[in-house]
């Protein structure tokens, strides 16, 4: 309830400002979908609708084990929990919308739904990011300070933690939309994507976007440079904590205590590295490439983080 009313608060006067702008388009924005590809969108349709689906029911039963079991209400699976509820919405925001455009040719989308859309995939993306970094601390505690991790990280931590995330991620995304006021569009508003993306909006605009590109550009950076560096850090310091245990067995257990969050990163970073480095530097790149990566990068994460923790959590598996 209180992340509702959170929401809502920050999202009502957004959404009033949107709308009372008489500077937005006087026609709907249209969603392409994936350019050069039309014949075999409703073939591509199916395996983003499977993911979805797997987003939804894995994502919603890690939370539902986690709220009804009071054993599991330790730091990791707590922000495992978050982890999961912040997948559900940045699935829930992209893919209800994209395979309607896919699979009925739903393309129009208003002015200010575009843009809401558009801020919730880079707001909770952002959130997602930064509950990662939160989760590879939690490692770092639990394997180079077990004596002192659960008094540090106790639920109101944790708590402070969450709201510390989505208040940063909110914040850090509300001038997107913000900043785009300063635009004026053509007629011309087809936007060759599969969803609301911000630079696919921005690069529509007739006047000077150099603002918008320049926050687009050092948002990234900042969110992905920081949490990037901080969870090298984090493993740098448990990888050489670990390599002074002796025993194999008992490296091999430390290990394990994290791996499964590794391969969560792994899955999360790496497609949004190398998305982001298409859409900026991949000129050669095809650009159905490009949409089908970005398109790929907000539903594959949200899919298979609850399958990867499922295989590697045992009290979750129970």
């Amino acid at each position: 309830m209180i992340l509702v009313s959170f929401l809502s608060s920050v999202c009502k006067p957004l959404t009033m400002a949107l709308s009372n702008s008489s500077w937005r388009p006087l026609h709907p924005f249209f969603l392409m979908g994936i350019p050069d590809l039309e014949e075999s969108q409703h073939w591509i349709a199916l395996p983003l609708c499977v993911l979805y689906l797997l987003a939804v029911m894995g994502n919603v039963s890690i939370i539902f084990i986690i709220w009804t079991d009071p054993s599991l209400h330790q730091p990791m699976y707590l922000f495992l929990a978050m982890l999961s509820g912040i997948d559900l919405v940045l699935a829930s925001s992209t893919a209800p919308k994209t395979l309607a455009v896919l699979l009925v040719h739903a393309h129009e989308i208003g002015y200010t739904v575009c843009l809401i859309q558009m801020f919730f995939i880079h707001a909770f993306s952002s959130m997602e990011s930064g509950v990662l970094v939160a989760m590879a601390l939690d490692c770092y505690g639990a394997i180079c300070h077990p004596l002192h991790h659960s008094t540090i990280l106790h639920p109101g931590i944790i708590g402070r933690i969450g709201l510390a995330v989505l208040v940063w991620g909110l914040v850090l995304l509300l001038p997107f939309p913000i900043l785009l006021q300063r635009l004026i569009f053509c007629q011309a508003t087809i936007i060759g994507h599969a969803y609301c993306e911000h630079m696919a909006v921005v690069k529509l605009a007739c006047s000077e976007t150099t603002v918008n590109r320049a926050y687009g550009l050092a948002v990234a950076l900042l969110v992905v440079g920081l949490d990037v560096v901080a969870i090298g850090i984090s493993y740098a310091l448990i990888l050489q904590t670990v390599l002074k245990v002796p025993g194999g067995e008992a490296q091999l257990k430390a290990f394990s205590t994290c791996g499964s969050h590794i391969c969560v990163i792994l899955i999360f970073y790496v497609p949004g590295i190398f998305s982001f480095l298409t859409h900026r530097f991949g000129h050669h790149v095809p650009h159905h490439v490009h949409v089908l990566l970005a398109t790929l990068y907000l539903l594959v994460p949200p899919a298979l983080s609850p399958l990867v923790y499922g295989m590697k959590t045992r009290q979750i598996r129970q």
